[in-house]
Parts: structure tokens; sequence; C-alpha cells
């Protein structure tokens, strides 16, 4: 099977999401590297169903007050650096079908993310999800098949990034995860579920290269036969310079074993309306910080931010908050009455790097949907 060149588009200029906030700004010179974050993986469609009151019955129809499509896989993570306003460069296959051609769409022109790296391939069908949230929960139907190695027609290595980002799976090796750290690209890795059910940290042969590991706290747990997600962290801080642990609704806790530092932040408290994405935002919001070079607890305390505003939304990529919403939430939350002033200081550092807000919150996204056309 024969792979074809960019659809139109591709080269489109970079769109804009950071209402002005650069976080790197200060750091950029002229021999800055190709992108600010490059990250490789499988494109999805999402279909994303909300407003269930419970999970569906077998035999039955159930009805959702709401739905949405946006990219979603490795798109999610692509759309929150992107937002977050880093230059993120993507290497992914897109079907040439129309659900291709409408993530590519969104992704090159909607969100400003670099595919010079993706392809179409044709006779390829767009890998799909179908996602039901409902009491903060989710549960996902999905269908795609491999797609076909590239023909010549991918660069054989990664591009010169500041950093990259890699979902490590048990028993296997990427080797653009050894180039991109060759070339002093700082990887961050996240990781699913060991369907195998060994948790064996050593079959995570990558993680060897990672700058920073961010796993929930389950996952921390079984890989590290520890019984407190603390521990875990304190464990695989022997593996990799900074392990992060999330809590869930306690937060986050990391430890930097470079440094000898540890930060714990608790987490926001929010109505969850879809959690599709939010452990992706959380990781472009740490790797955001880091690269900005903040203290970190302010990293921890920033990712948990936008993983909060992300939950409020529906869909993964369609969720992801930009510095819009950042701002426009900080300046909310200062004049709630019934908000503790100690917990509202955590943040503080925010007053330096946001923009004025521009509309007021709570902010609705507009939710793209296959079918309609964008009005002018």
């Amino acid at each position: 099977m024969t792979t074809s060149a960019a659809p139109a588009g591709g080269d489109h200029p970079r769109r804009q999401h950071t209402a002005g906030v650069d976080p790197l700004g200060t750091l950029r010179t002229p021999e800055d590297p190709d992108c600010d974050v490059f990250l490789t993986g499988t494109v999805f469609l999402d279909i994303v169903f909300t407003g269930l009151d419970s999970a569906p019955v077998r035999g039955t129809e159930t009805w959702a007050r709401g739905m949405g499509s946006s990219p979603g896989g490795v798109a999610n993570m692509a759309t929150a650096l992107a937002r977050l306003g880093l230059r993120t460069s993507l290497a992914a296959a897109f079907g040439d079908d129309h659900y291709g051609e409408y993530c590519w769409d969104a992704l090159a022109r909607g969100e400003g993310i670099d595919l010079s790296r993706s392809r179409t391939v044709p006779g390829w069908h767009s890998p799909v999800t179908v996602s039901m949230a409902y009491d903060g929960e989710r549960t996902m139907v999905s269908h795609g098949h491999e797609a076909p190695p590239p023909e010549g027609a991918l660069p054989m290595c990664p591009p010169r990034a500041r950093a990259a980002v890699a979902s490590l799976a048990p028993g296997r090796q990427e080797a653009w995860v050894a180039e991109a750290a060759r070339r002093d690209t700082r990887i961050f890795a996240d990781v699913g579920w060991d369907e195998t059910g060994r948790w064996d940290l050593a079959a995570l042969a990558d993680l060897e290269h990672c700058e920073a590991f961010l796993p929930n706290a389950e996952e921390a747990m079984r890989y590290t036969r520890t019984g407190c997600p603390r521990a875990a962290a304190r464990a695989l801080a022997d593996k990799v310079r900074i392990a992060v642990v999330t809590l869930g609704s306690d937060g986050a806790y990391a430890v930097d074993s470079a440094t000898g530092e540890t930060a714990e932040v608790p987490a926001i408290a929010v109505t969850a309306l879809d959690p599709t994405g939010a452990g992706d935002v959380f990781v472009a919001g740490f790797l955001t910080g880091t690269l900005a070079g903040w203290p970190l607890a302010d990293r921890l305390a920033f990712a948990g931010l936008t993983a909060a505003l992300s939950v409020q939304e529906f869909g993964g990529s369609l969720s992801a908050p930009g510095w819009v919403e950042v701002a426009a939430w900080w300046q909310y939350v200062q004049s709630c009455s019934d908000q503790d002033p100690a917990a509202l200081r955590r943040y503080a550092f925010l007053d330096g790097l946001l923009p004025a807000p521009s509309r007021p919150w709570p902010l609705r996204r507009a939710v793209p949907t296959i079918g309609f056309r964008r009005s002018v």
C-alpha cells in the first residue's frame, strides 16, 4: 500500500491559541530546534456522547443529551500542547476517508499543529472511538486497524525538538525515543494499563531514556509493588529523574531525584462532565512548566489546573484549555467569596503569565461536528 503526500492545508500557517502568551518566549533563540514538542501515535476520530444518566443497558436504547466529534488518540496530547503555546509536531497516519480529512483539517488548520511528518494512507480507514460519559466516568468502544508502515515517506529520525512525549508499553521499544534522547531531546512519558498483568518495570525498555515519568497512582503502585502512591513515586525516582504520580481527586505528588525535591499539590474541586483526555492535558501542562523552567510545585499546580478545567468540557481534544480559559478561571476564582485565600496563593505564579481575560468565566467553546460548515 502506498502513502500520499500531505493534503492541502498541511503547511497552513500556525494559528494562535495562546492569547499572546508564549511560555517559552524568553528562552527562544535563532538556534532553536525545529519544534518545541514532537510526538507520534494513532489519531482516532472520537465521537463522544454526554448527558447519560447511567451506562447503556443491554437490550435497550439509551438517548444522550449531548454529543460531539473531534480528533482523539494522540491528537488529545497534541492539541493540549498546541493550545498552551508550544510549537507541536505530530507524526501520524490519516485515513483518506472523510473522518481522516476532518481530523487533519481540525489539527492543522484549527490547532496549528505541524503535520509535515504525517501522511495520508489511501484505502485505510480512520480508527474510531465512541465514548460515553456518565457520573464522571467513561465507557469506550473502539475500532481500527494498524496503519501500514510508511514507504520512505517519513523521516527515519525524529526532528530536533526541545521535548518529546512517549507512551510506554510493556515489551515495546521505539527506536525514535532513543534517537531523540541522543539528540538531547527531553523525553516525557506516560503509560497505560498493563493488559499482561505482570507489571514489570523492566519491561518498559524506553524508560531509561526518559526525564519524566507520569503514571497514575494505581499504575505506579503496581509497577513498584508498593502500597502507597508517594512510596511508588520515590521508587520510580530511582529509575527516572522526575517521577510524577497523579492521585485523582487528591491531586499529584512528584519527586525530583536530581535535586531531592518533592512536591504535592491538591486537586481543584470541579464538577466533572467527561474525564476523556484529562491525563493528556496534565502531561501537557507539566511539560510546559518544565520547559519554561518553573519550580516543581508550580508545574504540578498548573498541570492539575489545566486537567481540572478540561474535565468540565466533553471530548478529549475539544476540552483542552488554552491560556484564555486559564485567565478567565483565575479572574473568576479570585472574586469568589467562598475561596480559601491560602489555597489561592498556590496559583499566584499565574499573575505574571496570563493575558487579560477577554471573556468571562465559564467559557463555552464551539463544538465541531462532522457535517456542519463553518459560518463566516
